[in-house]
């Protein structure tokens, strides 16, 4: 992974959209600037000690000063730091300290370890002062804070400790669900930072990160937050277990969909290359084989072909467009109706692709479903239950139906999925379309039911002439 960690470590900050002026906090954080606290009187009301006051009256001055003054003495100016978030609980002196401390490790990363090296030293957690400030009501102080977290975190020497991280991890997520959040691109640029470290890759997976990312994506968000959460899966995929992984969560459908909406180079940009990453970095070819048809059933060859056609200052741009097309057009040559049907169902996006209606395809893969614990039909079931689109349900239960009407045992292996009393209920629904499917998907499971009663009683006939034997109730 150490090629990885070098392309993620020699991103600029610009390139990854990590400061704009213009959102929400920068523009709070410029008017917190021009607003000093009286630090005279935190001493005289002896708030502060004097040390503290020496110090953060220094940090106060001038750029060269102040870096002079922390060159000297990073410990005192740790300290002094750290006591007064602790100590301190008027908010406007906390933004000021935040902004402060942020604006610090803003023009030379490197003073994170200052802090690292202190919180060591006095065998102190360097996280507790800015975690805790999470639970503040300020929206300004608690993703301020975060901020922080993330650069200390990510810039240091030292990984965040495991507690600490999921504790960390699951606030930003929760705070990407919070309802009209106007700090959404400040969390999001925290997401950025702290997915650039593979270590904590996995930690973000088992909050359920990627279907939260997925869950907004999919929802109406704009450009920019769309841009940064995009950019959260794109550095995700850069661990191929995870690029393995992602497409469960249903990231090719949802990205295609922005990619034929989208209007913002920068957002087409970083959905290409999450789609290279995942053909590229799986290190199960069958893996990127699925995924590449998995982008062509989402039409994304479609928006490729449009992309050719226009010009883009960014090579990156041209130079992944070639690579998708010429890797979904060698996908499509190589595809087997099976794969397509698999792929299709997978995608949760069902329709009448010609495969459903093949007589040809049933006779030959019907069988096939029953694979890898019948993964297929476990989905189909699955679909039955939780969709509420009407296309869906309708193409789920012809599929059903099929199935039964080619496989011996169908009936049984549907029953036993929960399958049949599925369709049955669907018999009421209020599309006319998913009542018809469900009526002809239930009467091949009766059909079926009746032709193996048949054949029981040719058999029983033919052992018995004279028809004096019991017919068998199971059917």
């Amino acid at each position: 992974m150490a090629d990885v960690q070098d392309i993620m470590s020699s991103l600029p900050d610009d390139k990854i959209d990590m400061i704009a002026a213009t959102s929400v906090l920068q523009q709070q954080a410029g008017d917190i600037r021009q607003n000093k606290p009286n630090w005279s009187s935190y001493m005289q009301s002896q708030m502060i000690s004097q040390e503290d006051f020496s110090c953060v009256s220094s940090l106060d001055k001038d750029k060269k000063a102040q870096a002079q003054y922390l060159q000297d003495n990073p410990g005192q100016c740790a300290k002094t730091l750290l006591n007064m978030l602790s100590h301190v609980s008027k908010d406007q002196t906390i933004q000021y300290i935040l902004v402060l401390i942020d604006d610090l490790l803003q023009e030379d990363r490197t003073r994170v370890q200052i802090f690292h090296d202190y919180a060591n030293k006095k065998k102190e957690s360097v996280w507790a002062p800015f975690l805790n400030l999470l639970n503040r009501q300020d929206g300004f102080i608690v993703n301020m804070a975060s901020r922080v977290v993330g650069k200390l975190a990510c810039w240091g020497q030292e990984q965040m400790p495991k507690s600490d991280l999921h504790f960390y991890l699951q606030w930003l997520k929760d705070q990407l669900t919070v309802a009209n959040n106007e700090y959404i691109q400040s969390v999001g640029r925290c997401l950025q930072m702290m997915l650039r470290v593979d270590e904590y890759r996995f930690a973000f997976v088992t909050v359920d990160g990627i279907s939260t990312l997925i869950s907004i994506l999919s929802s109406r968000v704009n450009f920019q937050v769309q841009y940064q959460l995009v950019f959260c899966l794109w550095v995700l995929t850069f661990n191929p277990l995870l690029a393995e992984k992602m497409n469960k969560f249903n990231v090719i459908p949802i990205l295609a969909d922005i990619l034929s909406d989208c209007a913002k180079e920068k957002v087409t940009r970083i959905i290409l290359a999450v789609f290279r990453n995942l053909i590229e970095k799986p290190e199960d070819s069958q893996v990127a084989k699925e995924h590449c048809i998995a982008m062509v059933q989402c039409k994304v060859m479609k928006q490729l072909t449009i992309l050719e056609q226009r010009r883009f200052d960014d090579e990156d741009i041209t130079g992944d467009v070639e690579f998708l097309t010429e890797k979904l057009q060698n996908s499509v040559q190589d595809l087997s109706s099976f794969d397509e049907y698999a792929t299709e169902v997978k995608s949760a996006r069902l329709e009448w692709s010609p495969v459903h209606k093949s007589a040809k395809f049933w006779r030959e893969n019907a069988q096939r479903l029953n694979e890898k614990n019948y993964e297929l039909l476990r989905i189909l079931v699955h679909l039955l239950e939780t969709s509420k689109d009407p296309l869906v349900l309708s193409v789920a239960s012809y599929d059903i139906g099929e199935y039964v009407r080619h496989y011996p045992r169908g009936k049984h292996v549907i029953e036993q999925l929960g399958g049949k009393q599925l369709v049955m209920q669907l018999l009421a629904h209020e599309d006319p379309n998913v009542r018809y499917e469900a009526l002809l998907a239930v009467q091949k499971l009766m059909v079926h039911n009746w032709e193996y009663l048949g054949k029981q009683l040719e058999k029983e006939t033919e052992k018995n002439p004279q028809g004096t034997a019991p017919i068998s109730g199971k059917a």
